[in-house]
């Protein structure tokens, strides 16, 4: 889920959101969306939090704030729901392949 979060908020454009199936994935997926951001784009964030635990991992790219959940952190701090009056962008879930 992609949030356009310009009309409602100064400090960034977009909340991207995700779910991986527990904190192992979810730490997966940063690792990942880091990695290649790093390389392909040479972008860093200015700030993580929640890598340790991984219920609910957030990585500030001034413009976009990345937002990984676990289904229970995503279910209990509802982010579409109090942000419910942006511009949302359902994304198709992406799969993994070997």
């Amino acid at each position: 889920m992609i949030l356009d979060m310009r009309p409602a908020c100064s400090y960034t454009d977009f909340f991207v959101i995700c779910t991986g199936r527990n904190a192992r994935q979810t730490k997966a997926i940063w690792d990942e969306v880091h990695e290649r951001l790093k390389h392909d784009e040479r972008l860093l964030p200015k700030h993580v939090e929640g890598e340790r635990d991984g219920g609910w991992i957030v990585a500030d790219y001034l413009d976009t704030v990345l937002h990984v959940f676990t289904p229970e952190s995503r279910d209990y701090y509802r982010l579409e729901e109090l942000w419910g009056d942006v511009p949302s962008v359902a994304v198709e879930a992406a799969t993994a392949t070997a």
